[in-house]
């Protein structure tokens, strides 16, 4: 598909989503402040039907006012029920036991007007939530805020039309699922240049502004796209690229060893013995199973606030979740 049909494909995709919307505010910040880019452009750019639209937002306030308008939907018909959470960068993993058993946020100290405002969905107790509770592992391994870039997800089909389009399905601290292939990633916004700092092949690059109606197709990501190149540009989460990788090997792409030293370059600059650095670096990789190794761990630090994991330690737990 060429640039001006994948313009109006999105426009119209987006513009659909638009039209479920009962909230005048909230169509307008969409309609202002959403990107979409990553895998569902690369598919409709090699002629195939996007898994899902990852839509990412230019400013913290849509992005929280967006992410806060589903979690209503969702309370409103559900009795599990889900809290945006806004500015919880700086909240520790005692912070995070605190809010989860019910004991409320924690005060914190950190006042600096340049922090980065992290915004999650919490629900408390489980983690995650979804429409239906048997998809629930399903629904996890497909939610990836660094991008699907065109890797096949297993996604949770409706089976009900008549329920509503555009309704909301699932909820993790970093996205939320929309029916009908709609993804809001929550834990990142801003400009195109600052979400994909946190990506890292080029070929997922491309992006598309909502406001502008404009498509943006990087001349470095094209030529990735047309070779199955994976170029790796550097990312914050280069355990989550190293993992990634074999799924597009899988679907035929190639990568050459400089590509893989890259990022264990910048994996080397990382302690994954610490647990925090450890959690994080797993963002949006096979949640489902990643998920109880990071449990694991946590119980083992309830019991005891001065155990570190080392390396017989997760081998063991790795051994025994894989």
């Amino acid at each position: 598909m060429n640039g001006k049909n994948i313009c109006k494909s999105l426009n119209a995709k987006l513009n659909r989503w638009l039209d479920s919307i009962d909230d005048e505010n909230i169509k307008a910040l969409i309609k202002k402040n959403a990107i979409v880019t990553g895998g569902a452009i690369v598919s409709l750019l090699i002629g195939e039907e996007p898994n899902d639209y990852d839509i990412y937002f230019k400013t913290y306030n849509s992005c929280l006012e967006v992410a806060k308008y589903y979690a209503q939907k969702w309370n409103d018909s559900h009795e599990k029920k889900v809290e945006i959470i806004g500015d919880t960068e700086f909240m520790d993993e005692i912070g995070y036991s605190m809010y989860m058993s019910g004991s409320g946020m924690p005060d914190t100290d950190h006042e600096s007007e340049n922090r980065f405002k992290r915004i999650s969905a919490f629900i408390r107790s489980d983690g995650t939530v979804s429409e239906d509770e048997k998809d629930e592992n399903i629904a996890a391994e497909s939610i990836n805020p660094i991008d699907n870039g065109g890797e096949p997800v297993q996604a949770v089909e409706d089976t009900e039309s008549e329920k509503p389009k555009y309704r909301p399905k699932y909820f993790s601290s970093n996205a939320i699922s929309l029916s009908d292939k709609i993804q809001i990633v929550i834990r990142f916004y801003g400009a195109v240049e600052e979400i994909h700092e946190n990506y890292d092949f080029v070929h997922c690059t491309c992006s598309y502004d909502f406001e502008s109606n404009k498509l943006n197709l990087p001349p470095r990501a094209l030529e990735a796209i047309i070779n199955k190149e994976l170029y790796y540009t550097g990312s914050r989460y280069p355990l989550c690229s190293i993992i990634r990788a074999r799924k597009f090997i899988e679907r035929g792409w190639h990568i050459n060893a400089g590509q893989y030293l890259k990022m264990c370059l910048q994996l080397n600059e990382l302690d994954l013995h610490d647990f925090k650095t450890f959690k994080d670096q797993l963002t949006g990789v096979d949640s489902a199973y990643f998920e109880t190794a990071i449990d694991s761990i946590r119980a083992m630090q309830k019991e005891d606030s001065s155990f570190k994991p080392d390396n017989t330690y997760l081998f063991e737990v790795i051994n025994r979740i894989f």
